[in-house]
């Protein structure tokens, strides 16, 4: 009686496989949304990223705390010599005379101890001095600044 030409699927039931996926997505995202809603479970990313942020800090704090342990130690000099040359001397001239960036020879405006020269290289300064943290890191800081102490009387 209904044998219109046109087939009819009706009888034929969904795949298993099929089904176990479908109710699978759906239990992923109850438990997506449920664990990474803050209104639902309070957590959130700022929370987490500020924790990371803080321990960061601490390393930093720790790690910058003797920027003058190389002073005196031939092997770090030779070594922050070469590390001046590649990083600084564009700017600075390669015996530290001052080129577009000031003589580091002399008394420095921002301050000559290790402490200050420290910051002045890995946070930069004003109107030129770009942070240089990143590219060279503590120990080759350290040991700019011991061949930069050298050139001093």
């Amino acid at each position: 009686m209904s044998d219109s030409g046109i087939p009819h699927e009706g009888g034929n039931k969904i795949p298993k496989g099929w089904l176990v996926f479908f109710f699978g997505v759906i239990a992923f995202l109850v438990w997506y949304i449920v664990s990474f809603t803050p209104a639902i479970s309070g957590w959130s990313f700022y929370k987490e990223f500020e924790q990371e942020m803080k321990a960061g800090d601490k390393l930093a704090k720790s790690a910058t705390s003797n920027p003058g342990k190389y002073l005196g130690d031939g092997k770090a000099i030779a070594e922050g010599k070469a590390e001046f040359a590649t990083a600084c001397a564009a700017c600075h001239m390669a015996d530290a005379g001052g080129g577009i960036g000031p003589n580091l020879k002399a008394a420095l405006k921002y301050g000559s101890t290790p402490d200050k020269i420290y910051e002045s290289i890995s946070k930069g300064r004003p109107n030129g001095m770009p942070p240089f943290e990143q590219q060279l890191g503590n120990d080759r800081t350290y040991k700019i600044i011991a061949f930069l102490s050298s050139l001093r009387p």
